[in-house]
């Protein structure tokens, strides 16, 4: 079989059918006609006004769009809405959250050659600094999250977050919320908010008692004086979009979730002794990153198993705390019990990590270095083939084989029996 692995490289492996458990790529739903769904949901979005409607205005609109990490294809929107708005009040600002600022070839894939160039040329165009961008206290939430997000959304007349609606391993899915917090909020707020996700009931698909998402809800009610119309996209396992929807934040984004459990909850028969879960482009750009793709591999795999990431990891392993933190112990125990006496903004996935590697075993086929990726934890390989030729050496010829080519998208649930 055929694994991707970056943009448009493969690798060729062969497992012998009585022990492959399967290969499980998000469920295939019905293509539809993306042209007409966004139109569609443009011109009919939840208590708000049509698109065009909205955009009716004299007054500043910013738009806060994903960054180069996410699949969300921003660029497909704006080809349809941007001949309406480009000599308008507009502004764009980058959802890096705490991720650096995007490339230049990252920038043509958010919005699209031409229309980058345009908004460039224009001074349109913010990327989102969580260190120093000017911010502005909006409030709290229940939980006690400050609400400092960028001064260029808290001064904004009207706001149109573009974002996409995937499985998150804390957060339950993306969309919707997370355009503010993290998208554009300061590091302290960011942090405060990801220190939930040490707790087990912040997983994927989960929303409701997971304490990130409902503390991110909350804390949503600081924006009730900003006009937001959001448009939300659900895409399918070929990264294109399978439905739209628009309007009021919330009622969006839950009507998002609606459609994105159709496609990402992937139901299995058991769980497998040997798992190879892939971290597709673009989520590939580094192991911190990648590493939704190995928290969601390990919901298919047995105890004492050995989990394989596949992850190109283009730019490197990450932000420097993450890297920091699982490097300083000899062991992913000793992690564990690091963060209980400290927390850093970056710790959340390294605890993730750390915990999976105290009952499996994690391996890595990615371009980082052996000794970066020894030094978190992960045992080294270059080549997908070597790697599995290895863990069946290990775990014997009858070892059961389950295969994630898009692991970042692609939440395993083992079927119940009756």
């Amino acid at each position: 079989m055929k694994v991707p692995y970056g943009k448009d490289e493969q690798f060729a492996i062969e497992v012998p059918q009585q022990q492959l458990t399967g290969v499980f790529n998000p469920n295939k739903v019905e293509r539809v006609d993306a042209d007409a769904a966004i139109d569609q949901a443009l011109a009919h979005p939840f208590d708000e006004a049509s698109f065009a409607q909205f955009m009716d205005t004299d007054e500043r609109v910013v738009f806060i769009v994903n960054d180069g990490t996410r699949p969300t294809p921003t660029a497909k929107i704006l080809s349809h809405i941007y001949p309406q708005i480009k000599d308008k009040n507009i502004y764009f600002i980058i959802a890096t959250g705490v991720h650096r600022e995007p490339t230049e070839e990252e920038y043509d894939f958010i919005f699209g050659h031409d229309i980058y160039q345009d908004l460039k040329a224009k001074h349109r165009v913010h990327s989102h600094d969580c260190h120093h961008d000017p911010m502005e206290f909006l409030g709290k939430s229940t939980n006690g999250t400050e609400m400092y997000i960028n001064k260029i959304v808290a001064d904004a007349d009207k706001v149109v977050p573009i974002s996409s609606i995937e499985p998150h391993y804390f957060a339950g899915y993306t969309g919707g919320r997370k355009s503010f917090l993290p998208g554009v909020a300061s590091y302290d707020t960011i942090s405060e908010n990801h220190y939930l996700a040490l707790q087990d009931s912040a997983r994927a698909l989960k929303l409701k008692g997971n304490p990130v998402h409902e503390d991110m809800m909350d804390a949503m009610h600081v924006l009730k004086d900003i006009n937001i119309f959001a448009i939300e996209m659900v895409l399918d396992s070929h990264h294109d979009i399978y439905a739209v929807t628009t309007g009021d934040l919330s009622k969006s984004f839950y009507a998002g979730i609606d459609k994105a459990k159709e496609v990402y909850g992937v139901q299995i028969p058991h769980k497998a002794d040997i798992v190879i879960s892939v971290a597709p482009y673009p989520m590939d750009v580094d192991l911190y990153q990648s590493q939704k793709a190995l928290d969601n591999g390990k919901l298919a795999l047995n105890q004492d198993g050995i989990l394989i990431l596949v992850a190109k990891c283009r730019t490197g392993i990450g932000p420097k705390p993450f890297y920091d933190l699982l490097s300083s112990e000899k062991d992913a125990q000793a992690v564990l019990d690091k963060i209980h006496h400290s927390w850093k903004l970056g710790y959340h996935k390294a605890a993730k990590m750390a915990q999976i590697d105290t009952w499996a075993q994690t391996w890595a086929v990615t371009d980082l270095t052996d000794d970066q990726m020894r030094n978190v934890h992960f045992k080294p390989f270059h080549d997908l083939a070597t790697a599995y030729a290895a863990a069946v050496a290990e775990k014997g010829t009858d070892a059961s084989v389950i295969v994630l080519p898009a692991g970042s998208m692609t939440v395993p649930e083992v079927v119940s029996q009756p």
